[in-house]
């Protein structure tokens, strides 16, 4: 079955000249089904590359997805076109008026971790969301910044700071063969990192509603899960594209920061060769897994998501 996008978003052609079934609304809307309705609040600066992720990995699931885009309601995107952001997202306020509830949803990181939660300029908004979900969506999934805000709000744990970026990728640890979400699953997973925070394992272990899936030796907790609110948080980027680090390297290095060849990444640690996409099969494994977690236990009646799970 097919992602369902709007035909003049950038990655409906993208993902069709990828091989990913796409299907535009009028088309969906012929099909005797019902399609999962996943959202993707998208917090990072280069939108269109974000979405582009998400979406072709969603896209490749055996169901059908009607994806939804939403950004934070007052802030202004400096690095998308006010044309795109216009055309394609809603703010989040106008979702939240209309009542409307979500199969899944997906919470971007953001290039704001040197910041202390509360003084994001839309930390309030996001609080709402957060609360929101509770309500309105059956199953979060907070990536990387976005994962870690959803972690202190609703228990709590601390972001710290680490004296070095970890940047590269880095072998993870599969602590839960049974879990829904790590079905194939390899018992060690390369998974791409690039973050200056880290959340302590110790920390995690205090917190009994959260389960360490994935872990790694060097970067800390990769996956966690959090059954009480039906979310995941990951911390890392498996939904990276090849070149993604390759980028945040080379833009680095022009700007003449300090900054480590990404580990584990290019072949012989040589910037100057292509880098090896070593971690594509577990990203489509984690989001596939997810959304057919999320399409076992939704509820087919969509004004029934949330009845039960509102904590506040």
């Amino acid at each position: 079955m097919p992602i369902t996008l709007n035909e003049n978003l950038p990655a409906y052609r993208i993902l069709s000249n990828e091989g990913v079934m796409v299907m535009s609304p009028g088309r969906a809307a012929t099909q005797d089904i019902r399609p999962l309705r996943i959202g993707l609040l998208n917090l990072m600066p280069k939108k269109i590359q974000t979405e582009n992720q998400f979406a072709r990995l969603i896209g490749a699931t055996p169901l059908q997805i009607d994806f939804q885009l939403i950004r934070m309601s007052d802030h202004e995107s400096r690095n998308t076109a006010a044309d795109h952001m216009e055309s394609f997202y809603r703010p989040f306020r106008d979702v939240e008026a209309t009542g409307e509830k979500f199969d899944g949803l997906i919470i971007t990181g953001a290039p704001i971790e040197h910041l202390p939660f509360d003084q994001v300029t839309y930390w309030d908004e996001l609080t709402r969301v957060f609360a929101w979900t509770q309500s309105h969506v059956h199953s979060t999934f907070g990536v990387c910044w976005g994962g870690m805000a959803m972690a202190w709000h609703f228990h709590g744990l601390q972001k710290h700071m680490l004296k070095q970026k970890a940047f590269g990728c880095f072998r993870h640890r599969n602590l839960d063969q049974t879990s829904p979400y790590l079905r194939g699953f390899s018992d060690d997973v390369l998974v791409p990192v690039s973050r200056w925070t880290e959340i302590n394992q110790a920390e995690v272990d205090q917190c009994p509603d959260l389960t360490t899936l994935l872990a790694s030796d060097e970067v800390g907790p990769c996956l966690l899960e959090d059954r009480s609110r039906r979310a995941l948080y990951i911390f890392n980027h498996l939904e990276y594209d090849s070149t993604t680090l390759k980028e945040e390297y080379d833009r680095d290095v022009e700007a003449g920061k300090s900054v480590n060849i990404p580990r584990n990444y290019y072949p012989d640690d040589d910037p100057t060769q292509p880098p090896l996409n070593r971690w594509r099969s577990h990203a489509h494994l984690l989001y596939g897994n997810w959304i057919n977690e999320i399409y076992q236990t939704t509820s087919y009646d969509m004004s029934r998501i949330g009845e039960g799970q509102d904590h506040g």
